[in-house]
């Protein structure tokens, strides 16, 4: 007598039903299927179309399972990408706000440097304005500076002239024979010497 996988083993080599169908059947059941598809040819018909609808279902749900899995597959894929972009969105947006902050900086330094740019052209005028001031001074100084030098030299001139003339004067004098006079002049003599 056969067992019951036999017997399924037979069923499915012969008439096409998987054992994952008469898998539900006890070993009776199996054996009255088999019966019966041996003596009536209409339930063979049926157990075949059956058979064949079943084949389709089941690559029509190996199809399905497949497309299945390529959207769950594609469903991460977006997911990962999403949260990608998210990121990126939040990266962008923390750049932004940091770029706003160094244009604000910049644009308050640009502003005290303008105004330090105005300051100093400022400054350089009244600098020129002085640098011509002090010019004008020092070539009045120059002038003024000259003709003392020439008024200098004058005076040094009358001044050697008079001690020359003094101490030709003087020497005169101390040609005479008063001893007092003598000694005044001496001492007025030295005195104009320096």
């Amino acid at each position: 007598m056969a067992s019951k996988d036999q017997i399924q083993t037979t069923l499915k080599e012969k008439y096409g039903i998987n054992k994952n169908i008469s898998q539900v059947l006890d070993k009776e059941e199996c054996e009255k299927l088999l019966n019966l598809l041996n003596s009536e040819p209409s339930a063979v018909k049926l157990v075949e179309s059956l058979a064949l609808k079943n084949s389709s279902l089941g690559k029509n749900n190996a199809s399905l399972g497949r497309r299945r899995t390529q959207a769950e597959n594609k469903l991460v894929s977006v997911q990962a990408e999403y949260l990608d972009l998210e990121e990126s969105i939040k990266n962008l947006e923390e750049s932004k706000i940091t770029l706003d902050t160094k244009k604000k900086q910049l644009e308050e330094e640009r502003k005290k440097l303008e105004i330090e740019i105005q300051n100093s052209s400022s400054e350089n005028k009244n600098l020129k304005a002085k640098i011509q001031i002090l010019n004008s001074d020092n070539e009045q100084l120059i002038v003024v500076n000259d003709q003392l030098k020439k008024e200098n030299k004058a005076l040094k001139n009358i001044v050697d002239e008079i001690r020359l003339k003094l101490a030709i004067e003087i020497k005169g004098m101390l040609r005479l024979e008063d001893s007092e006079i003598r000694k005044g002049l001496v001492k007025l003599f030295k005195s104009t010497l320096g």
